[in-house]
């Protein structure tokens, strides 16, 4: 699995970081989504998914 987003679509509503704490985080100047793991471990790719069907702006993209 390979994990991109896209900053300029990202609405800083935090689910993502809220779902998977090991692969997204929130910028603490502006709330957008940083990406901390573009290629996550096994364990973490099922909330990587619910993270991604979540998104408001539809900002993460998966690519399996």
């Amino acid at each position: 699995m390979r994990v991109s987003v896209d900053q300029d679509r990202c609405v800083g509503a935090g689910q993502c970081a809220q779902t998977s704490e090991e692969v997204f985080d929130q910028s603490e100047e502006d709330g957008l989504v940083v990406l901390l793991a573009e290629n996550p471990p096994a364990a973490a790719r099922e909330a990587v998914r619910r993270a991604a069907a979540g998104c408001p702006g539809g900002a993460i993209s998966i690519a399996e």
